[in-house]
């Protein structure tokens, strides 16, 4: 065990649990209506809670397991099995290890919690959430990060995928999901009501970029260079794709808006994600400033052409930027074009048919939508019996 990577760990174990609770929880939250701001809050917080749980009874297993194949890990290690407080994986206490890795698994069903705010049943939350999180996040976790096919020495050779932090572990796959539910929900019966608190917004986007130092240097598992260099270019991308996003919508919109500008920033890190252990400082610049108009010009795109209700832009921001870091990294020489296109095509495919079957299963189980009254009343006081002000607008 390394004292140094042990200490660093932990510390980017708390600063992943911090993006969801209360970053995104925040970020999200002030996004929607405030009749429908604690239905956000509580969302993510049942989200951090089940998958916590989930991940201990059988995720990290399928994930990280070493009983499996190629394509899961097994379940010798449900429950932590075999793991103590002397277990080292690499340099680490495997139990942080496992911490660290849990974090992961609770932010990343919680990014799709965007796509269908102000209209879900809670019911059908927690139930897609804890299926989806098993037979689709952990799969892909071990495919990437726990010695599956798509890793090294798999089908794509010796250095195999590369994927840092998760462009497309965790963008990539919530935001195709985020797509799949929006599609499925259809649109919200009144999507034209503007963000109830953009300070609140704003509050969320700058603890998730504080976060996301650990998302991203905690992914090195190491107290070192990599760590370091990862965090800097994480705070390069953000800084450069705020600032694209803001002047584009300038440019096109005639003003730029405090929620533009911190969408940018979610843009520029959901980008840098990927990448960020395999490029330095100019590349993360270059990487941010275009993720800042891409990302914006899907808004746009799908908000306006496809007239899908991916209410908060989970896959134009998290989905596009994940996927366009991923590309990157081979533009950049960092990863073959066969390893990043062909890994994001199958995960791609293997989201969306989990994704669709879940639906299906989880919708014949629980309403997938609210009724029509308890929409337009808002969730807040119709499925949980509070409210966050005390007018509701």
């Amino acid at each position: 065990m390394n004292g140094a990577d042990t200490a660093w760990i932990m510390v980017a174990t708390a600063l992943v649990l911090f993006m969801t609770l209360p970053g995104l929880a925040l970020f999200y939250g002030g996004l929607v209506r405030a009749r429908n701001v604690l239905s956000v809050f509580m969302h993510c917080y049942a989200i951090a809670c089940l998958m916590s749980v989930l991940w201990f009874a059988f995720g990290y297993s399928i994930a990280f397991g070493g009983s499996g194949n190629g394509f899961w890990g097994g379940l010798d290690k449900m429950f932590l099995t075999g793991i103590t407080a002397d277990t080292l994986a690499g340099t680490l206490p495997e139990i942080l290890f496992f911490a660290f890795q849990m974090t992961f698994a609770i932010i990343t069903p919680a990014l799709i919690v965007g796509a269908y705010v102000e209209r879900i049943g809670f019911g059908f939350v927690l139930l897609f959430s804890s299926l989806w999180m098993l037979l689709c996040y952990a799969p892909v976790v071990h495919w990437v990060w726990g010695g599956g096919f798509l890793g090294a020495g798999g089908i794509f050779g010796e250095t195999g995928v590369r994927d840092f932090a998760g462009g497309i572990v965790v963008h990539e796959t919530a935001g195709l999901a985020a797509l799949i539910l929006a599609v499925f929900l259809g649109e919200r019966r009144d999507p034209s009501k503007p963000p109830h608190n953009p300070g609140m917004v704003m509050i969320g986007a700058a603890m998730l970029w504080v976060g996301w130092f650990g998302f991203n240097g905690g992914s090195q598992l190491a107290a070192d260079g990599g760590a370091a260099m990862a965090i800097t270019v994480t705070h390069l991308s953000a800084a450069a794709a705020s600032l694209t996003w803001a002047l584009w919508e300038r440019i096109k919109f005639g003003r730029a808006s405090l929620v533009g500008l911190v969408t940018g920033t979610i843009a520029g890190l959901a980008s840098i994600t990927p990448a960020s252990g395999f490029v330095g400082p100019i590349e993360a610049l270059a990487i941010g400033a275009v993720a800042g108009i891409l990302c914006q010009e899907c808004v746009i795109f799908i908000r306006n052409k496809t007239k899908i209700d991916d209410t908060l832009d989970v896959f134009a921001v998290h989905g596009v930027g994940g996927i366009f870091g991923t590309i990157m990294i081979a533009v950049f020489g960092a990863g073959t074009w066969a390893a990043q296109l062909g890994s994001l095509a199958i995960v791609g495919v293997y989201t969306t048919v989990v994704t669709v079957g879940l639906v299906y299963l989880c919708k014949a189980i629980t309403p997938l939508r609210v009724d029509h009254e308890t929409e337009v009343n808002g969730l807040d006081l119709a499925v949980h019996g509070e409210r966050a002000y005390e007018f509701n607008s």
